[in-house]
């Protein structure tokens, strides 16, 4: 097994380890969401909390880690007869994004089932995580049918697993962490709201501090074991205080004007539910505990919001995380207890507000080699830095206008089936979803069809002399089963700012729209691309990524004016999509091009403008176009637009979802469906 970097070796970072650690003393505040940029040892400090956890007991032999003290009754492996049990290391399981749902819930077992004839559960994630650590990387690129199921076993802490014939319950009660780079895209909202605290880290600015991070990294490189063995003793200090802390947390009392303090400040910030409130009073208990302290104090409050609240109280997925500390002192000292004052016991250098912030982690700089982190370099190319923004230039020009309220969309659909990353868009083949049938596998089986394969194999028995309860199964017999879900497309803007769209009220309109559509493809899980085009030329302002609210963000800045070159924007879009098709060929694009149609300077601008949406045409590009166009006396330019793209074109009143217009519109179009 390989040597784990020490927890008490990463520099800075003291919220992110004083988060973690507060889950380690009471298990009960719900997880961590660790938000930060690449390469600022997120998974690092994760991975080594595992080794500061305290052993947990299980009953010997029980595959769901049933505690002996208090075993499950209905435990799969039960029912289990009193015993000492033996224990055994907590458990950190690592969820890959790219698991299928099998191995995160457990499924029947197929060779025991086929070659046995009998019915037996191979446990999943789920049920090897029950007492641990539940760690999923990159959480916001995870599937959403594993993020349902992830939903159902932290509500309940158990998992049902009904299917193929397999009914089984088993207790799955985890300690959920996840990271994720907001550059790739933002979480659900439900699973957000599922994870009990969540921590801001960035790399540190100050080369001293950097300095002493890469140091500590080369030496961890160069022998693991003697690093991790000069952080022994800090490491076995750490752990000795988890304990204690958890032996304290019983004995804190959560007084009622505490208690007071958290409900008004989960109501100032208008938090949805009442979760936020819960994981607060734990999470002060906790830092009480952790301090040393039998009491709850306001500043453990005030810590507590700092941790609990920054991901709940964003109202879409454009507003910035984050809390308004100002606010935040107000309210609290609004409420506090007049007789709290000057009683409160003084937390101390280790309590939560020592450490330079870090809830009593271990100093650092006090030995040869301070707690450091390790860089990370994940490779993607969503963290492609997007050029800036283009500002106003020229006397033609207008600054940029403020996007009108966003409003839900008709849903913008690729026509045909694709075979594209799970989302909530386009019909696929996928695997999940509903079984629409079954074929014979090409390549490695990965999702057997039951049915089909029995009924395969069945005529064969009695010529391959079967003579046990297992039926004789040979590889032409299995059949693997195909599903239908949906999925996410790459949606390209083609965003027309040029003079003709720069009147005021009508870019509003416009910017609004276009962050409408935004919206809908965050939730629909979509990758999404930015073009503008004025002047002379067309300017990539996002390249595909998976970040909408950074597409937001580009359109917000946008400035309007000059010419309007039509063909520059198409052409561009054109490039984009070639470079896209050959780096992820199975993700299939819908070009929405937003624009009244006209099309001026250069040499023939309308011509050209034809010839280049003819292009996407001939690659059989879906596309819509948004036609902005207004007044009492329209020319009609962007429904022409659509018929030389093969698309449709709507206008801004008919984009509306409770517009009386017309119902979904696809992005076939109707010319195509007429041919």
């Amino acid at each position: 097994m390989s040597t784990r970097y020490p927890f008490t070796a990463v520099v800075g970072m003291d919220d992110l380890r004083l988060a973690l650690l507060l889950n380690a003393v009471s298990p009960a505040v719900g997880g961590v969401l660790v938000r930060g940029e690449k390469g600022t040892a997120k998974s690092t400090a994760v991975r080594a909390l595992a080794d500061l956890l305290p052993e947990v007991g299980v009953v010997a032999g029980c595959r769901f880690s049933c505690d002996p003290a208090a075993p499950d009754a209905q435990c799969p492996d039960g029912p289990h007869e009193s015993s000492p049990g033996t224990a055994r290391a907590a458990r950190m399981v690592e969820l890959p994004v790219g698991a299928s749902e099998d191995r995160l819930v457990g499924a029947l077992d197929i060779e025991r089932a086929l070659g046995e004839g009998v019915k037996a559960f191979e446990p999943g994630l789920l049920a090897d995580a029950h007492r641990g650590i539940l760690y999923v990387d990159e959480v916001n690129l995870l599937h959403d049918h594993l993020i349902d199921l992830l939903l159902d076993a932290a509500a309940m802490g158990s998992s049902y697993v009904e299917r193929e014939g397999v009914s089984v319950r088993h207790a799955a009660r985890f300690l959920l962490v996840g990271t994720m780079n907001p550059e790739e895209g933002e979480l659900r909202p439900q699973l957000l709201d599922r994870f009990g605290l969540t921590v801001e880290v960035a790399a540190s600015r100050e080369p001293e501090q950097r300095v002493e991070v890469v140091r500590r990294r080369l030496a961890y490189d160069d022998d693991p074991a003697a690093f991790a063995a000069r952080w022994a003793d800090e490491e076995g200090a750490l752990r000795q205080r988890i304990v204690a802390a958890r032996e304290l947390l019983p004995s804190v009392v959560l007084g009622d004007a505490v208690l007071l303090q958290i409900a008004a400040t989960c109501a100032a910030f208008e938090v949805d539910g009442m979760r936020a409130d819960i994981v607060m009073a734990r999470t002060a208990t906790a830092l009480a505990a952790w301090a040393g302290r039998t009491e709850v104090a306001s500043e453990d409050v005030r810590q507590a919001a700092l941790l609990a609240l920054p991901h709940r109280r964003r109202r879409n997925p454009f507003d910035a995380p984050g809390l308004d500390q100002d606010k935040l002192d107000e309210t609290l000292e609004q409420f506090q207890d007049e007789n709290e004052g000057d009683d409160d016991p003084d937390p101390g250098p280790d309590g939560p507000g020592g450490g330079g912030g870090g809830g009593g982690v271990p100093p650092q700089g006090d030995s040869p080699e301070s707690p450091a982190e390790s860089p990370e370099s994940p490779d993607s190319s969503d963290d492609v830095e997007p050029p800036a923004a283009p500002a106003p230039s020229g006397p033609g020009e207008r600054a940029a206008v403020k996007a009108a309220e966003p409003f839900r969309t008709k849903m913008l659909s690729v026509p045909g089936l694709g075979e594209g990353a799970a989302g909530r868009r386009s019909r696929a083949r996928t695997d999940h979803g509903r079984t629409t049938g079954s074929r014979r596998p090409q390549g490695a089986l990965t999702k057997l069809h039951l049915t089909a394969t029995v009924q395969a194999a069945a005529p064969h028995q009695r010529a391959r002399g079967r003579s046990g309860r297992g039926l004789v199964v040979r590889r032409d017999d299995l059949r693997q089963a195909t599903r239908e879900g949906r999925e996410g497309n790459l949606v390209l803007f083609v965003v027309d700012a040029s003079g003709s769209m720069a009147a005021r009220q009508r870019m509003s309109a416009v910017k609004g729209a276009v962050l409408s559509l935004l919206l809908d493809a965050y939730q629909r899980r979509d990758k999404v691309g930015l073009i503008t085009f004025r002047g002379k030329e067309a300017d990539l302002a996002l390249p595909p990524t998976s970040s909408v609210d950074a597409a937001a963000a580009r359109l917000e800045t946008l400035p309007t004016g000059g010419r309007t070159p039509l063909a520059a924007g198409l052409l561009k879009a054109h490039d984009v999509l070639r470079v896209e098709r050959l780096r992820d060929p199975s993700r299939r694009p819908l070009l929405v091009v937003v624009t009244d149609g006209r099309a001026t300077g250069g040499p023939e601008p309308v011509a050209l403008a034809g010839r280049a949406a003819r292009l996407h045409a001939a690659e059989g590009t879906a596309s819509v176009v948004v036609d902005c166009e207004s007044g009492m006396v329209r020319l009609g330019l962007a429904g022409e637009l659509a018929r030389e793209l093969g698309g449709t074109a709507v206008t801004l009143d008919e984009l509306r979802a409770d517009s009386i217009a017309g119902l979904v519109k696809d992005a076939t179009g109707t010319s195509r469906r007429a041919a």
